[in-house]
């Protein structure tokens, strides 16, 4: 059965946050995570224009669901 979301793992890299799909191969980068997300939404849409969606396991307009990996806060008690 083809699967109806397309994962995304977001994390802060050395500058930029940065967005690696695991479905298909496709990563970005952004300065704010608004600027990541709508970065890889359009990457995930260009990468995806005009291919066979079933060579990736994949239904018509799939969903990216999102992880954000945040830094923990030091929190003094």
């Amino acid at each position: 059965m083809p699967k109806h979301v397309i994962k995304a793992f977001v994390y802060k890299g050395e500058k930029y946050y940065v967005a690696e799909c695991l479905e298909i191969p496709v990563v970005t980068q952004g300065k704010t995570l608004e600027e990541v997300l709508r970065n890889l939404q359009e990457a995930v849409s260009l990468h995806i224009e005009g291919k066979d969606l079933r060579e990736y396991d994949l239904v018509e307009k799939p969903f990216i669901l999102v992880t954000i990996e945040l830094e923990t806060l030091d929190v003094k008690t």
